[in-house]
């Protein structure tokens, strides 16, 4: 499938998603929250893929929501913050059953890091700039992440970024946790793939599985996510690829994983 607005290509069992507006440092609009939804339905949808990579072309990873004079995106209209919603992609990172990893390439603003904010993984360019800008704006920010950033980073952090809308570095963001690591750019999408390569050499349906539970239990009490461990842990014990990851490491050998995420996962569970 061809997309306007970003680029989608497959190497190594790792989709990687490129957000394709340099000329307008990859700023929001509806069509690249279509194309992104787009891309990783069809990383989702096929069985050789088994991570994903989100990432931004030219010197920005994105700018924040495509502002302009006339933009149905700006104004005091009634309808422009119930537009400006729409821009909400159908299908996010959160709710793919595969490792998703944002490589914060550069600038990083507004919904331009609320959205990573859903990956799994997040990693930046050292000197990337990157802030929740909303209050700037006389808005506020959306994506869950009230929720989500304080959790990732603490209250405390979490009301100094939000309240204050303050830039900081990739550097600092690696410091409160906001990222997991901040490398050098010029490295940046070599260390991403490494860490991808690592995610998928695992069981796809046990990767699944956890990636689930780990949303589910952002927002568990741990009596109930014990509860939902056990339902799931004897079905999972009982698969090919238990065993397989058994007898291959009895064996010396790398798993040959046949269990599609697709085709059975189980539903709900």
């Amino acid at each position: 499938m061809g997309f306007e607005t970003v680029l989608y290509e497959v190497a190594d069992k790792i989709a990687t998603i490129t957000l394709n507006r340099p000329e307008r440092m990859n700023t929001w609009n509806a069509a690249l929250a279509a194309d992104l939804a787009g891309a990783l339905l069809e990383a989702r949808d096929d069985d050789g893929v088994r991570a994903i990579i989100i990432t931004g072309a030219g010197r920005a990873f994105c700018a924040g929501l495509e502002l302009e004079r006339g933009s149905e995106t700006v104004g005091t209209a009634p309808d422009a913050g119930r537009e400006a919603r729409g821009n909400i992609p159908e299908l996010l990172p959160h709710d793919v059953p595969k490792p998703v990893l944002a490589a914060i390439n550069g600038p990083a603003v507004g919904v331009g890091i609320t959205y990573p904010m859903l990956c799994d993984v997040r990693i930046a360019a050292e000197q990337a700039k990157i802030g929740f800008v909303f209050v700037r704006r006389g808005l506020m920010p959306e994506l869950a992440s009230h929720t989500i950033v304080q959790r990732v980073v603490g209250l405390s952090n979490a009301a100094d970024l939000l309240m204050s809308g303050r830039i900081i570095t990739g550097v600092e963001a690696a410091q409160m946790g906001l990222v997991s690591r901040a490398v050098p750019r010029d490295v940046l999408l070599d260390t991403a793939r490494e860490m991808a390569a690592e995610y998928a050499k695992a069981a796809p349906v046990s990767v699944a599985l956890t990636k689930r539970l780990l949303w589910e239990g952002a927002a568990s009490a741990v009596p109930d996510m014990m509860q939902r461990e056990g339902d799931i842990f004897p079905w999972l014990r009982e698969q090919p690829d238990a065993r397989e990851g058994v007898v291959s490491f009895l064996e010396k050998r790398d798993p040959e994983w046949r269990m599609s995420v697709a085709k059975d996962l189980p539903a709900g569970s």
